[in-house]
């Protein structure tokens, strides 16, 4: 037998062995289409759709005119009306909103007039990548605005009558390290944790021990649970190496209350550990469980704003990573540590994540029987 004939015997077996396997084959026809639809599709570096509030102190025609153009350019949508400098700050800490327009009170009469007025622009910084579009788009609007509506009645210099004033908040210099590092607190949880755990029934299979657990009189919910806590102190670990890190190495501030923060990441890593445990259901080996972690984490690097901003993907994929709870977390760690964020700002994103938490336990206690599979 020549060592051809020899060598096309083994890839034979191999693609035998491969075809046998049934959850590997359909890994590897879905991971190309969903990176493809991923890209293709539902990633878009150009910003829009940016979530708005306006304080407009003067309430008059031209004042409502101009919130009216910025939600026309499709880059702004207007989420409401603000009182107060606080409640602006309450709208971009909490996550609802991404940009501010400040109208000055006697706008409308001082552009009347031919008076110099002033706009404010205040843009969340926390995410470089909405900076660019927000400040860029407004000014552009301001120009026109003011060449249409000023020049045309005073024939003076728009430059001279109106303007706008932009304030970047809670990352003025625009650091990318910034934004990257707390976002990196629950992309390396979710690897680490999902990976984990994802292999904790597979291995009891593959090692024999699970006749073990069929025998005891432990209950599957409590089994799930077992399988979590030990867990969870490495990705506090985990979480503490990277913020003193990104602290030290990047110097990250960290505005908020900590304990606040680690408080809130205990649900996080519980809802990791449990997408782990359902795939520890599914998978028959611990190879195939690594298959699927690998394959969960590209949509959650993808989908969860920590790459791309979340205003810019379409809405079918908002939906989508609306049920991923790195989404989430992001949105935790960043407006506590960046924007010193309280329990106040960030309880919708909490009880996202505490009913995906719930949902992913009931599934893998569901999942798991007391026979061998």
């Amino acid at each position: 037998m020549s060592a051809l004939t020899r060598s096309m015997a083994v890839a034979r077996k191999e693609l035998l062995q491969l075809r046998r396997d049934r959850l590997t084959l359909a890994m590897m026809v879905a991971l190309p289409l969903l990176q493809l639809l991923l890209f293709g599709y539902a990633i878009n570096t150009d910003v829009r759709h940016m979530p708005t509030v306006v304080f407009d102190q003067d309430r008059s025609a031209a004042s409502r005119s101009l919130a009216q153009r910025l939600t026309a350019t499709g880059f702004y949508d207007i989420k409401g009306d603000v009182r107060s400098y606080g409640e602006v700050e309450h709208a971009l800490r909490s996550g609802q909103a991404r940009v501010a327009l400040i109208v000055p009170p006697r706008y409308g009469s001082s552009i009347a007039v031919g008076r110099s007025a002033r706009v404010q622009l205040v843009v969340d910084g926390s995410d470089p990548q909405t900076v660019a579009s927000a400040t860029n788009t407004a000014a552009s609007l301001v120009q026109a605005d003011a060449a249409a509506l000023v020049l045309k009645r005073l024939g003076r210099n728009a430059g001279e009558l109106l303007g706008l004033e932009t304030n970047i908040w809670y990352n003025p210099e625009i650091r990318t390290a910034v934004y990257v590092v707390p976002g990196l607190v629950g992309v390396i949880l979710t690897m680490t944790m999902v990976m984990l755990t994802s292999m904790a029934i597979a291995r009891e299979r593959e090692r024999g021990t699970l006749e073990q657990l069929i025998v005891s009189p432990i209950k599957s919910i409590e089994l799930i649970i077992g399988k979590i806590v030990p867990f969870i102190a490495i990705g506090y670990v985990q979480m503490s190496l990277i913020l003193a890190a990104g602290r030290v190495v990047f110097d990250v501030p960290i505005i908020g209350s900590l304990p606040l923060l680690y408080c809130l990441a205990s649900v996080f890593i519980a809802a990791n550990l449990a997408v782990g445990l359902v795939f520890s259901t599914v998978a028959q080996t611990q190879q195939q469980a690594m298959q699927m972690s690998f394959f969960f984490l590209l949509p959650n690097i993808l989908l969860s704003g920590f790459m791309f901003p979340f205003e810019a993907m379409p809405k079918p994929a908002q939906f989508l990573s609306t049920g991923l709870p790195l989404t989430h977390f992001l949105r935790i760690v960043r407006a506590i540590t960046l924007k010193g964020g309280d329990f106040n700002d960030v309880k919708g994103e909490l009880v996202w994540l505490a009913g995906i938490l719930v949902v992913l336990v009931t599934l893998s206690s569901l999942r798991f029987r007391k026979k061998l599979g």
